[in-house]
């Protein structure tokens, strides 16, 4: 199916799911129905947003840390809703979704029912759209993963550089960093 049936589909979906539906996405050929997040999710982003847009205030005016929009690439079939993605503001002044190119990081928190979406697909699909950065936090067990540096490979674009770290530590993503020591642990 392209993607543009595809997107028809995912929308129609959407306009009709319970309401615990809280947004669709598009991977390959799979139209994800992703679930309201937890509490405690919900709060390692609002921090983790917070946290950054306090650096990109000071140091990279005009860009911002920001949930609830997504990411689309419609060439490689992929639509995504990232935690929190850093991009400049003026994105959100036109258009459905923000373009990858504009995105210099994505973040996720690993949720208890999906993560294989976070550690499998994703892994995926943000090296595919060019995104520089991939951040997963993992409140499951305190730790995480920071990925860079997206290149080709026989098998398609991967990330080459991979960091694997504890909550507490400071991780730099960036011309900024992610302090971990305020993330709650599930």
């Amino acid at each position: 199916m392209d993607y543009a049936r595809m997107r028809a589909v995912a929308d129609q979906l959407a306009a009709h799911a319970p309401e615990d539906v809280w947004a669709t996405e598009i991977s390959g050929n799979e139209i994800i129905m992703m679930m309201s997040p937890a509490n405690l999710h919900e709060l390692i982003v609002y921090r983790l947003a917070k946290h950054l847009d306090r650096q990109l205030d000071r140091s990279a005016p005009g860009l911002i840390a920001h949930g609830g929009a997504d990411v689309e690439d419609p060439e490689a079939g992929i639509k995504r809703r990232p935690d929190v993605m850093v991009f400049p503001e003026q994105a959100l002044e036109s258009g459905e979704a923000v373009h990858p190119r504009e995105i210099t990081a994505v973040v996720e928190v690993v949720s208890r029912s999906n993560p294989e979406n976070d550690y499998e697909g994703k892994m995926r699909d943000y090296p595919t759209m060019g995104i520089p950065y991939y951040l997963i936090i993992d409140p499951r067990d305190g730790t995480g993963l920071l990925l860079s540096a997206p290149h080709a490979t026989p098998e398609g674009p991967r990330y080459s550089t991979r960091r694997e770290f504890r909550f507490g530590e400071t991780v730099p993503l960036g011309t900024y960093s992610v302090d971990t020591s305020v993330f709650p642990v599930y």
